[in-house]
């Protein structure tokens, strides 16, 4: 079981990274954490099972969120287990998968996750898009932490909207019986209006607790010192 507490280990084996949308900073958030986690004197490694909007390269299909994730890892992982499934198009992974010929299913996601959690102390799993997001006609991104049986952190990118989208957000990952550690609030709107009153509302509505709002602009590693709660949430 990934949350099994063995003294001197984390409690949390491994958390999934959830967003209220798409372009909302989950990959800025779950590099953040993976610093903030190996400050803490952990073994930390950064998965992204699927990816769409993938680049050619020599050495086969890359996306920039996966690299970032594999080069804030250590020890750092094969960029397959990173991202087992990356494909061309930036579009809806469902559309981008059928576009490539690939069927996207939960096997080699396990696998992956598997080797791995076998090197590392706690693996930071960033989803794609947003909590329902198609995989294929009849599988959602939601099934990823349920097959992996992993509680999520739900980052909410703090613009216009937010709120609706985070209390959607959030009932859907309970319904769907993940446990749901906590928040964490990114300001990907620096000139967002009432900001602040916008935390106050989440923190006082949410069903789980903020575990930290991230500001406009720093570098994840810079970012890392306000992911504490999120390393407590985890330890």
């Amino acid at each position: 079981m990934n949350e099994t507490h063995i003294a001197g280990t984390p409690a949390v084996r491994g958390v999934f990274i959830a967003g209220t949308d798409t372009e909302i900073g989950k990959t800025h958030t779950s590099v953040a954490l993976i610093h903030a986690l190996r400050g803490a004197g952990l073994k930390v490694c950064g998965m992204k099972p699927v990816a769409s909007g993938c680049d050619a390269t020599p050495d086969g299909l890359r996306n920039a969120d996966a690299v970032a994730l594999q080069a804030a890892s250590d020890p750092q992982p094969p960029y397959a287990q990173v991202n087992p499934f990356a494909m061309n198009a930036p579009v809806s992974p469902h559309l981008a998968a059928r576009e490539d010929g690939v069927t996207v299913t939960m096997e080699p996601i396990r696998a992956a996750y598997d080797a791995l959690a076998a090197q590392c102390d706690v693996t930071v799993v960033e989803g794609i898009g947003g909590w329902m997001v198609p995989l294929r006609d009849d599988l959602l991104a939601s099934a990823i932490p349920e097959a992996l049986e992993l509680p999520v952190i739900l980052v909410v990118g703090l613009r216009l909207g937010a709120l609706n989208h985070a209390l959607l957000s959030a009932r859907a990952i309970q319904a769907d019986g993940r446990r749901l550690l906590g928040w964490v609030g990114n300001r990907v709107d620096p000139d967002m209006a009432m900001a602040d009153a916008n935390i106050d509302t989440l923190r006082a509505r949410m069903p789980a607790p903020c575990l930290g709002v991230l500001e406009h602009g720093p570098l994840p590693q810079k970012a890392a010192a306000r992911l504490q709660d999120a390393v407590a949430a985890l330890r």
